[in-house]
Order: structure tokens, then C-alpha cells, then sequence
């Protein structure tokens, strides 16, 4: 359970958007502070919003043996919606963004002027939970664990899904010079080819979630 939980996290906090964001925060007159808040946010709302899901997964009872079928068929279901996602985005025409330019609208706007303030309210919106995110957090709420366990699960999803929000972090903290020059060189190869990588993340997550709602729903208990 760990593991699966901890890989779809991985999948899901691989967001082009966070990484932009956290390096145009680093580049800002109060590098550590704005993006303290920003990371804040972004902890907030994962945590928050990983409780809620798990809240309400688990009050449907799908962890217990007599649920087999509707656990399974709801990790096919998410597996079927995910790669339908993936073909729409292929399929949709798209202008290649501007590497340096931070996201258009009401969250650029308030990126283009770093605050404390402006930054907690970017990472809320910005880690408002996804599919993948979903995906994690019900892999914990359908598996047969502990409470222990299933708060380890949790903070372990939570601190993989912001990854790139408090690693870069680290690397300004460990070396500033290093961070800047290579975190905006990843951050260009990493807006450049933001598109592939949404199909690949899509697809991996979808695939996963198919191949095992089946294999659960053919094997049985």
C-alpha cells in the first residue's frame, strides 16, 4: 500500500506550474520567506484536502472485505477516466508556453508580485487535489490498515505531492547559485515539454489504476 501510494503521489506532484512558481518565488527580493508561505499553502491544502477524500472513501466502507467489487471497480472507473484524459490532451492543439513567463490569470498575477500573503493563497490553489492525488489517497482509504499506518501513508503522500515546492527549497537553502542556474534551466525543459509529460503522467497513473481494478475485480479476494 506504501509503495503504490507513494509512486501515484510521485506521478501527481510532477506539475510544471509548481515548479515555475517556486522558481520565480526563489528569484524574488525574499526568496526564503515568499515561498515558506507558498510551500505552506501547498501543505495546507494536500493535507486538508487528503483528509476530506480519505474521510469520505473510508465512510463508503471500501477497505472491508465485503466491499471487494466496489473498491476495485472504482480504482477501473479512475483508471478508464484517466486515460480518456490522456487522449483528449493529445489530441488538443496547444501554443508552447513560454518557459519564462509565470501562468496567465488571477494565479499569475499574484506570482508576478511575490508576497508572503499572495504566495500562501498560490500554493492553495495551485495543490487543489487532481486525479493522481485522488488515486493516491484512495489506494490508503481502500487498503486494510491501521490508524498508524494509514497516518504514515498520508504524511508520506502529502510531502511527495509538494516535492517540488520543498526540494528546491533546499537546494537554495544548501547552495543559492546552483539552485538558481539549474532550476531555471530544468524549470525551461520542464515548460517545453509540459505537454508530453501531462500524457505520460495521465497514462502511467490510468494504466495502473486499469490494470489493477482488474486484476482485483478477476482474481477476486
Amino acid at each position: 500500500m506504501l509503495i503504490q501510494a507513494a509512486g501515484l503521489a510521485l506521478l501527481a506532484a510532477l506539475s510544471p506550474t509548481a515548479l515555475l512558481i517556486a522558481a520565480v518565488y526563489l528569484g524574488s527580493a525574499r526568496p526564503r520567506l515568499v515561498t515558506a508561505f507558498y510551500l505552506a499553502g501547498a501543505v495546507l491544502m494536500s493535507l486538508v484536502m487528503g483528509v476530506i477524500l480519505l474521510a469520505v472513501l473510508r465512510s463508503a466502507n471500501l477497505q472491508r472485505p465485503a466491499e471487494h467489487t466496489p473498491r476495485y471497480g472504482l480504482r477501473l472507473i479512475l483508471g478508464i477516466l484517466l486515460l480518456a484524459a490522456a487522449v483528449v490532451v493529445a489530441r488538443r492543439q496547444s501554443r508552447p508556453p513560454d518557459p519564462s513567463k509565470p501562468p496567465k490569470g488571477f494565479v499569475g498575477k499574484m506570482v508576478a508580485d511575490p508576497a508572503p500573503l499572495s504566495a500562501f493563497l498560490v500554493g492553495l490553489l495551485v495543490f487543489a487535489p487532481g486525479v493522481s492525488f485522488l488515486a493516491a489517497v484512495q489506494v490508503i482509504a481502500t487498503a486494510r490498515a491501521s490508524l498508524d499506518l494509514t497516518v504514515i501513508a498520508m504524511t508520506i503522500v502529502v510531502v511527495i505531492n509538494v516535492l517540488l515546492v520543498w526540494l528546491p527549497i533546499v537546494v537554495h537553502l544548501v547552495a543559492p547559485g546552483f539552485a538558481t542556474r539549474h532550476l531555471t534551466a530544468f524549470n525551461s525543459w520542464l515548460r517545453a515539454h509540459g505537454k508530453l509529460i501531462l500524457i505520460c503522467v495521465l497514462v502511467a497513473v490510468g494504466g495502473i489504476m486499469v490494470v489493477n481494478g482488474i486484476y482485483g475485480l478477476t482474481v477476486g479476494r
